[in-house]
């Protein structure tokens, strides 16, 4: 029995997941990427592990730069989830097409206004995997704000529904 990428990717999309936007700074633009392959890997030092396409253009981005942010998306930000997954080489109406609004942080790492959290990040490490790299980075800053999250299940995205009695 040979598994297909497709069954893979349907048996994948099973675990429902947050979805995040990979940001980082290049000669002053923002750049990113949509991404739910994203998990933490230890409380002590704080670490993570996030995995992208070695087609992606964040990619390259991410080797060059060795700093970068995780924002966690909430609820309401969907449209900024669909336009930062769209294969594009900038993103310069991020802002017009999407509402993505971005402060900078002292390392001027892009972070985006309203998402539920972001962590900014100091890259480690980047292992091969397949058609992807896991990049392993540091935590160096944490911002966490109110809200519920966006989240992807069977190739739709969703929301929390009602918790269950425990």
């Amino acid at each position: 029995m040979s598994l297909s990428p497709t069954e893979f990717r349907k048996a994948m999309g099973c675990f429902a997941t947050g979805v995040t936007i990979i940001t980082v700074d290049l000669e002053g633009e923002v750049h990113g990427m949509t991404a739910n392959a994203f998990s933490s890997v230890s409380l002590d030092p704080p670490l993570l592990l996030v995995c992208v396409d070695h087609s992606a253009q964040t990619h390259a981005h991410l080797h060059a730069r060795k700093r970068f942010g995780i924002n966690i998306l909430a609820e309401n930000q969907r449209r900024i989830s669909e336009y930062y997954a769209r294969l594009v080489h900038t993103h310069e109406r991020a802002d017009e097409e999407a509402g993505a609004r971005f402060d900078r942080t002292a390392h001027g790492t892009p972070i985006l206004h309203g998402a539920l959290a972001y962590l900014e990040c100091r890259l480690q490490s980047a292992q091969v995997a397949g058609d992807h790299t896991i990049f392993i980075a540091e935590v160096e800053e944490v911002v966490v704000r109110e809200g519920e999250p966006l989240l992807f299940f069977r190739g739709k995205y969703r929301k929390i529904g009602q918790e269950l009695a425990g």
